[in-house]
């Protein structure tokens, strides 16, 4: 990381920093070459997560199609940014919500977009999360070509978010909301994500 990145992660230098494709293709790699007769039963869980989104990455990046107004604001940003995306392969958030932001980012060479491995950097990513936060993820954070923080986002859109908070509250285990939440994430496919896209590179485009 070429513009002293590290200062704003504890000044420890991040490390697994992926860029996208690599992040998924490990993910497929890992679910090729892990051999379930050697998992524990919360290994076999997190396994189960990890093939689940690995469908729900590649349903997506095939089937969605850009949207052009959100495309035209992306391409308005003409100076290099840097996006690391703090997440876990078996995180189910993280594939319904990066293959979407990852089809934009993608519009313009100006954006650096990697993937950090968040139980690989825990020390260096807590900054980024708040005390007493299970460190929720995907969470991304942007920098200008300075170094200086654009904005965080995460981990979903705030109408999940408040979804998943009413859940809670109306005592759903994490389980049942989780059905729940992907219930939603399959009927949205990812309009309240465009929303706050839009909002994002909105603010961003005369930087």
């Amino acid at each position: 990381m070429n513009i002293g990145i590290k200062k704003f992660f504890n000044g420890i230098e991040p490390k697994s920093v992926l860029k996208y494709s690599e992040f998924v293709e490990l993910s497929a790699n890992t679910i090729t070459n892990t051999n379930e007769k050697d998992l524990d039963e919360l290994g076999k869980k997190y396994l189960e997560y990890k093939k689940i989104n690995l469908q729900r990455t590649n349903r997506i990046q095939k089937n969605y199609k850009p949207k052009q107004d959100l495309i035209d604001l992306v391409q308005r940003i003409d100076k290099p940014q840097y996006w690391l995306a703090i997440t876990e392969d078996w995180c189910g958030d993280s594939a319904q919500n990066l293959p979407y932001i990852v089809k934009y980012v993608e519009q313009n060479e100006n954006i650096d977009f990697k993937v950090i491995l968040r139980d690989d950097n825990l020390e260096a990513i807590d900054l980024y999360f708040e005390d007493g936060n299970p460190r929720s993820i995907p969470k991304i954070v942007a920098f200008d070509q300075n170094g200086n923080e654009l904005f965080v986002w995460g981990p979903r859109p705030k109408v999940a978010q408040n979804l998943v908070s009413k859940l809670k509250a109306e005592g759903y285990s994490r389980e049942e909301f989780n059905i729940e939440l992907h219930l939603w994430y399959g009927r949205n496919r990812g309009k309240e994500l465009e929303k706050e896209l839009i909002t994002l590179f909105s603010q961003m485009k005369n930087i």
